[in-house]
């Protein structure tokens, strides 16, 4: 294999995550929550990470489906789930393991489910159709979860 599909297979894979036999996809997840809380108490550096690997994954997921995985959407791309994870964290408080606990819930369901339009957008080829329904989900968990912490409801528990 040469350097350039092996790196488009570590991207993809984020570090062979995704070649875990069971739930690559929800161990991708656990990595974005990871990373969260490795670097989430530094604004800066947690926004450039998350842009950082979301821009990877639109660059690397098309061409690895095409050059490395050979089919469309292969199981083993979860580059897509950690971008997804890190985004539905975006904006909301590090120190409150609830609400990233909620997060990781709600991302994972909702990445499972493909809410409108998330499920359409799944189908589009390459890397828009591998990227695009996990940062629906990510942004539904997102804004539900502001919604819940602005609630008084929330402020009260």
């Amino acid at each position: 294999m040469n350097i350039r599909l092996f790196l488009l297979e570590l991207v993809s894979t984020f570090f062979y995550v995704g070649f875990l036999p069971a739930m690559p996809g929800t161990f991708a997840s656990i990595c974005g929550v990871l990373l969260f809380l490795a670097v989430g108490h530094n604004r800066v550096v947690y926004l450039s990470l998350t842009l950082l690997l979301t821009a990877l994954g639109f660059f690397c997921s098309g061409r690895a489906e095409k050059e490395v995985f050979r089919r469309k959407d292969a199981k083993y791309i979860v580059i897509d789930e950690v971008s997804g994870m890190l985004t539905s964290l975006a904006f909301l408080p590090f120190y409150d393991f609830r609400i990233i606990f909620a997060a990781f819930v709600l991302f994972r369901i909702f990445d499972t489910v493909k809410v409108f339009p998330a499920g359409r957008m799944q189908g589009l080829k390459g890397s828009l159709g591998i990227m695009s329904d996990d940062l629906i989900a990510a942004f539904y968990t997102n804004i539900i979860l502001q919604v819940v912490l602005r609630s008084a409801s929330f402020k009260a528990w």
